[in-house]
Formats: C-alpha cells, structure tokens, sequence
C-alpha cells in the first residue's frame, strides 16, 4: 500500500490517498478542506500517479475531516463512508447523484485492489469514530495521535468510551505504524512507551 499525506484546513487535518500499488485503486480518507482550491494537489496527484477512487472515507463526522466529501464525491462519482453513528453529518451529502453512502460497523472491511483495511469502533471523541487497520498500518482519525489523543469535551464525546478505546489500542501490536487525523505520524512501540494517555496512570482513570 502506498500512502500520501496532505495537510489541509485551518486545523491541519492530515488527508490520506491510501493506494493498491498492483491495481491503482484508491481510498480518500478525512478530505477536511477549507476551501475547494485545497483539492487541486491531491486531484493533481491521484490524476498524476493515475489512480482510481472507490472510496471517500471519514474516520469521524466532525467538519475539518469531512468538509471536501461533496467536492470529492461530485469529482469521482463514489460512496462516503462513515460510521453509522456518525451518519447525520453527512445526511445532506446523500442524493440520488451518487452512489449511497456507505455506513460502517465495528469489523467492516474497506477493500482497494488487494488492499484491505479493517474498521475498529473506537467511540471517545465521537460516538462514531473509526480507525482503520491493518497488519501493518493503522490510520488512527483523532482517537489517537503521537503523544495524544483527541478531545473529549465535545457534546458528541465520551471521556469514559474514550478509555475504553485506548485501552484497545492499547493491545496492538508494537510494529503497526500509525497514520492519525492531526500531527505526525508514530508507532503503537513509541506511543505505549510515551503517549500519557495510553496504559495505568493515564488521564482518563
């Protein structure tokens, strides 16, 4: 799997195009744009690297990681994909133009060419955060970043699922390499070594 990050928005909103080397399917994760011109470097690279999108795809419904589904669903013509309880963010994405959107559970498979990534409920920030994971990599949304996690102080968030979600992740393997919605990339070795909210002691209890 090749894996290409942008930053976009004003809350630099990590933007993958994650791809399938052998058939040059592709999947857009979290295209939380700002503005439409924020589109043209990562249309610019699928169209370059001639990739095909199946899937738009939001770890979580909050506007800084779903903002450019309509942009991207009326350029590639395919379903966005969420978690069910995340859905009503994106009820006015659904028309009869598109495909249906696609709603997720805990232990969906998002398939690209011969890529699978395997959808993890991890309720906390929101109630319907996701993170996406497979042998090797781990595309995390704002449940978990390098050295943090995401804010649990929205009406939409739970400090107590949170916990639970991290104490999860917190039983994956060392070698995955994390992908997260914000900052840089980590591995699950680094971050159960210094992330303060991973393991005893945390801030969640």
């Amino acid at each position: 799997m090749h894996i290409e990050t942008f930053t976009v928005g004003m809350l630099s909103t990590n933007c993958y195009v994650a791809s399938c080397e052998q058939t040059k399917e592709a999947i857009v994760i979290d295209p939380g744009l700002d503005s439409s011109n924020e589109a043209k470097p990562i249309f610019d690279y699928i169209e370059k690297a001639q990739l095909t999108v199946k899937y738009i795809v939001n770890t979580h419904g909050h506007q800084d990681h779903i903002n450019g589904d309509k942009l991207f669903q009326s350029k590639y013509h395919v379903p966005i994909c969420i978690h069910t309880q995340d859905a009503d963010c994106i009820e006015d994405l659904q028309t009869g133009t598109y495909p249906s959107n696609i709603l997720l559970i805990d232990g969906d498979t998002v398939k690209f060419g011969v890529e699978t990534l395997t959808v993890m409920h991890t309720p906390g920030h929101t109630l319907g955060s996701i993170c996406l994971i497979n042998e090797k990599i781990f595309f995390t949304g704002d449940t978990l970043f390098a050295q943090g996690v995401g804010r649990t102080d929205f009406p939409e968030s739970s400090p107590p699922l949170m916990r639970q979600s991290l104490d999860k992740l917190g039983l994956l393997p060392d070698n995955l390499v994390i992908y997260p919605g914000h900052g840089e990339t980590s591995t699950m070795k680094i971050e159960k070594e210094v992330n303060p909210f991973l393991g005893m002691g945390n801030m969640f209890g």
